[in-house]
């Protein structure tokens, strides 16, 4: 049962890098309320990026909504495209911390890590389309505070998920330089 898991959690990973590494934009799904959803094109100048963000997204929300079945497997995702795309190996290690356990708490220690290594690409790289925003909660990771990559200008914290749900505010922007 574990080995089919694990298989079926593998195929996804690699079905949804190869969609994604095709695409040129980037269609994140960014959550305005529960009721509604609504879509923004991003687009990273760096494809590398562009093929692990939808991704990101997805783990970021199932960390917001308290889900850490559905954050292990966004985790090994990323983790799998990290490899795949030669990206940093603390991007794979942290993400493999989020695959390891099922504790959301030690998951959204991962998340931190793993968000200001994503973070840091992402200034590097830049944004050929959309905008990011690089949110910020101060009381995450017992009061050191900890950053987190959004689409949308509205706080959905997953750091604290449903117990402080807006808690954190905007720190910085990416949007397009149009220098």
């Amino acid at each position: 049962m574990k080995n089919s898991i694990s298989m079926i959690v593998l195929l996804a990973a690699v079905m949804l890098l190869a969609v994604s590494c095709g695409n040129k934009a980037v269609t994140a799904e960014v959550i305005a309320d529960k009721k509604q959803d609504t879509s923004v094109a991003v687009v990273l100048k760096d494809d590398r990026l562009n093929a692990i963000y939808p991704q990101y997204v997805k783990l970021t929300k199932a960390l917001t909504d308290n889900d850490a079945a559905a954050a292990r497997i966004a985790a090994n995702a990323i983790g799998e495209g990290v490899v795949r795309l030669q990206l940093k190996e603390s991007m794979k290690q942290e993400a493999d911390k989020i695959v390891a356990t099922a504790d959301i708490e030690l998951q959204r220690k991962a998340f931190a890590t793993l968000s200001k290594e994503l973070i840091a690409l992402i200034e590097q790289s830049g944004v050929q389309a959309g905008t990011l925003y690089v949110d910020f909660c101060p009381m995450a990771m017992e009061d050191n505070g900890a950053s987190w990559i959004s689409a949308a200008r509205d706080i959905r914290n997953p750091y604290f998920g449903e117990k402080m749900l807006t808690c954190g505010g905007i720190k910085s922007t990416f949007a397009v330089n149009n220098n």
